[in-house]
């Protein structure tokens, strides 16, 4: 009998503490680079050249979209430490790296290259996503 209270007491609180990390997870607060950021780059063959980022960051790691008058991908990789943002994009015609520093909050500047192509490019957070289930 006591053996069987012990496992029944067991089994609640391992299934109380899995619900209260799941119920964290789901309230996890949006990284400030989690939005649509509408941005510009300087330096490429066809002079300045809008696009838009579509982030989410959980922690270090973002994810998301690129889109532009030259078409939309997928982000390949990216990461958010200290301020710094840097981000792949793998396409047909090559790899495109970015990199920036959050400036302000809503801010980004920074530089992107692709081949030998170099230059400059600043973004601005126009819509953040509220967290899922609020």
């Amino acid at each position: 009998m006591k053996r069987s209270i012990t496992i029944a007491t067991v089994c609640i609180l391992t299934l109380g503490v899995c619900q209260s990390l799941q119920a964290k997870e789901k309230k996890a607060k949006p990284g400030p680079l989690t939005g649509t950021w509408e941005c510009t780059s300087h330096g490429g063959p066809q002079g300045d050249l809008p696009f838009t980022l579509y982030l989410e960051q959980q922690n270090e790691t973002v994810t998301g979209s690129v889109s532009s008058p030259m078409g939309s991908t997928e982000i390949s990789s990216a990461t958010f430490k200290r301020k710094d943002l840097e981000i792949h994009i793998d396409t047909p015609d090559g790899e495109y790296l970015l990199n920036a520093k959050l400036v302000k909050k809503g801010a980004l500047s920074g530089q992107w290259s692709h081949e030998d192509l170099k230059g400059t490019w600043e973004g601005k957070l126009q819509a953040q996503k509220s967290p899922a289930g609020s």
